[in-house]
């Protein structure tokens, strides 16, 4: 059995090093290696002999084999490169040539994503710091730290993405957050106040899609802590927003509102930059375009926060980013935002 060997493995090395071309190359590898070749057999064979002859034989057929897989590898390498050789030698190409294509076909940036960069970019140059935090939140930070308690109807099942079995030991279950108001309290416990940030992101609601609705939409958070600040401020920093974002003069006003995490609460409107306050079909007729809620920080929420709500206050703002897009570019279904459909976003 050793002669036989012997005489496999020097055969093998002769035809190796005498192979002219890949595909024969090929041929020897399942001649030797193959599941029928030669040394396979002598490996299956092993079962058949002594405990002795297994020690002697065993070792020596994979030597064999590792030492015939090593040198079929290197001459695959002398191959292939004499092959790359050889066309380049018969072969003329000319690296200077122009090429052939005519057009070349770039990408479009989402509306979505257009507008966000040029909302971080106003506010931005406003002195805000653009913020961001987790979409996987806990209760605590999307409802309590909020002022939003337990029995309130934004905590009900139909409102909210619950992660089944999963909750912080602390702060209770884990959800997807509703909105990007958590940023928030997690803003005010790393950097204290003062601060003026914006939170752009993604939330998420458990309710039916329609043309006006969907599971997932984008909001802008806004919120600004200091001394001797008042709604005035934010009014005067909502008209600059619009009006440079719409790239013409924006009014605003104010309406009561209620949020459970400002005190007083409010609803900010734009005026109609389609008929002029005049009155039309998009503004229902009263010349005013409904916006985002707003209002003065509630004291609970700056206790939350770890900010003392006797030396500073603050306000806040949030508004669907969403719907700022499909107003600025008269896009009337929500759902083709985040359909995927190539045709849409080649618009853009």
């Amino acid at each position: 059995m050793k002669e036989l060997l012997e005489k496999i493995h020097a055969a093998g090395l002769e035809e190796i090093k005498q192979v002219k071309n890949l595909e024969a190359l090929k041929e020897i590898e399942v001649k030797y290696l193959g599941r029928k070749g030669e040394l396979t057999n002598i490996l299956k064979g092993l079962k058949d002999l002594s405990d002795e002859e297994k020690r002697i034989i065993g070792p020596a057929t994979n030597g064999i084999k590792l030492d015939l897989e090593a040198k079929i590898k290197d001459k695959q390498s002398d191959l292939e490169a004499a092959e790359i050789a050889k066309k380049l030698a018969g072969e003329f190409f000319d690296i200077t040539a122009p090429g052939t294509m005519t057009a070349h076909e770039i990408g479009h940036i989402h509306p979505l994503s257009r507008v966000q960069q040029e909302a971080e970019n106003i506010f931005s140059d406003m002195g805000f710091t653009v913020m961001d935090g987790p979409e996987v939140e806990s209760e605590y930070y999307n409802f309590e730290g909020l002022n939003i308690p337990a029995d309130h109807p934004a905590r009900d099942m139909q409102d909210t993405f619950f992660l089944k079995d999963k909750s912080e030991q602390k702060h209770g279950r884990l959800v997807l957050r509703t909105h990007t108001s958590p940023v928030q309290i997690r803003t005010m416990e790393k950097y204290g106040a003062p601060l003026r940030i914006i939170v752009p992101g993604r939330v998420f609601r458990y309710e039916a899609t329609d043309a006006s609705h969907d599971t997932t939409f984008y909001q802008v958070e806004g919120l600004v802590i200091d001394k001797n600040i008042s709604l005035a401020d934010l009014k005067g920093v909502m008209a600059e927003f619009l009006t440079r974002l719409f790239g013409k003069e924006v009014k605003v006003r104010f309406r009561p509102g209620y949020f459970p995490f400002v005190e007083p609460g409010l609803e900010l409107d734009f005026s109609c930059l389609i008929c002029n306050e005049k009155g039309c079909s998009v503004c229902k007729h009263t010349g005013w375009v409904e916006f985002m809620g707003a209002g003065m920080v509630h004291p609970n929420v700056l206790k939350a926060g770890g900010i003392d709500s006797t030396k500073y206050q603050g306000w806040a703002f949030g508004f669907g980013l969403t719907r700022l897009v499909m107003m600025r570019y008269g896009i009337n279904d929500i759902r083709v935002l985040q359909s995927g459909d190539i045709r849409f976003t080649q618009q853009f």
